[in-house]
């Protein structure tokens, strides 16, 4: 083993969530590696539309609908993932310690680890999109970035704004960075609470829908019907649940924390807190933006964290696990 693969043995691997997207996003991927055009084609015909032209050709309005874009930000870091596999010879189920994503990414993940196919995790992700999309009318819930408060803070502001409405923790990012989601006028109240108590902001945030709180139930039966008719491996890599912030490997368990998911909290700062423990030096985020790699470098200074999605990101990849063939 390289040096580099020495390394990877405390590395974990980590899939963006929604947010990360952008027009053109993967399709340099797409134009300069064979691997990587053929996720995006596998993803196309497992929706029977070219997801692919609306990833980058826009509009941005469209990419940004929730259907969109959580197939759309599995199918770029797939394809990452497949060309470093293809170009610096990455094996996951050797290398990698643990897989993690935010959110939709634990799709992502887990069908890096081959729990689930890509054809598989479109499809999901299509109605996991749909189904959050729908389960509120447009306008009626809202979610918010408090900034500055810790989660027992957050959690207790959310509860406190709730007043009979639904107002509950959705995301508890990093130290400092907790979003909250619900009915609209109980996040209003949160934001003002929240600066009440001390936050340095709190600002609703530009999403269509409530996301990761009891509002969602209607589609986590959606996505509970929709897993039952899925098949779901043994992950060659034990993936770190969103909701419960430890590894999970059989697929009976992982298709129920899927389903909680969907209303559960995204325990990402503690999911970063247990990878670190148990030995992550090292982080790489697969796919479009460098999200998880900043909230990784908040968590845990000590876990270096990259990122890789372009062709120019996987030229410094490769030349990184190989320095004498960069010479």
């Amino acid at each position: 083993m390289t040096d580099g693969s020495r390394e990877a043995l405390h590395t974990a691997y980590l899939f963006p969530g929604q947010g990360s997207q952008a027009v053109g996003m993967g399709k340099a991927l797409a134009e300069a590696f064979p691997v990587a055009r053929a996720v995006f084609e596998e993803v196309d015909q497992a929706l029977s539309e070219k997801l692919s032209a609306t990833m980058w050709e826009g509009p941005a309005e469209t990419l940004t609908l929730t259907a969109n874009a959580q197939p759309a930000l599995m199918a770029v870091s797939l394809a990452a993932l497949r060309v470093l596999e293809a170009e610096a010879g990455l094996d996951l189920a050797r290398e990698a310690t643990f897989v993690a994503g935010h959110s939709l990414g634990e799709y992502s993940a887990l069908a890096a680890a081959g729990a689930l196919t890509i054809t598989d995790a479109a499809r999901l992700l299509r109605i996991r999109g749909r189904a959050m999309q729908e389960a509120v009318p447009v306008g009626e819930g809202a979610m918010a970035a408090l900034l500055g408060l810790d989660y027992d803070q957050a959690v207790a502001v959310a509860a406190e704004a709730a007043q009979g409405e639904v107002c509950e923790a959705a995301n508890d990012n990093a130290p400092g960075q907790v979003v909250v989601s619900g009915t609209r006028a109980a996040v209003e109240r949160a934001c003002a609470i929240a600066k009440e108590k001390g936050a340095m902001k709190a600002m609703l945030l530009p999403v269509s829908a409530p996301f990761h709180c009891r509002l969602m139930e209607p589609a986590a039966e959606a996505m509970e019907v929709a897993l039952a008719g899925a098949t779901v491996m043994t992950p060659r890599v034990p993936v770190i649940a969103n909701v419960r912030a430890t590894p999970v490997t059989d697929p009976a368990e992982i298709v129920r924390l899927l389903v909680e998911q969907v209303t559960g909290t995204v325990r990402w700062r503690e999911s970063v807190i247990y990878m670190a423990g148990a030995g992550i030096t090292r982080a790489v985020e697969v796919g479009a933006g460098k999200v998880l790699c900043g909230l990784v470098k908040r968590i845990d200074k000590s876990i270096a964290a990259t990122n890789v999605g372009t062709p120019e990101e996987v030229a410094a990849f490769v030349a990184a696990r190989n320095p004498a063939s960069a010479a």
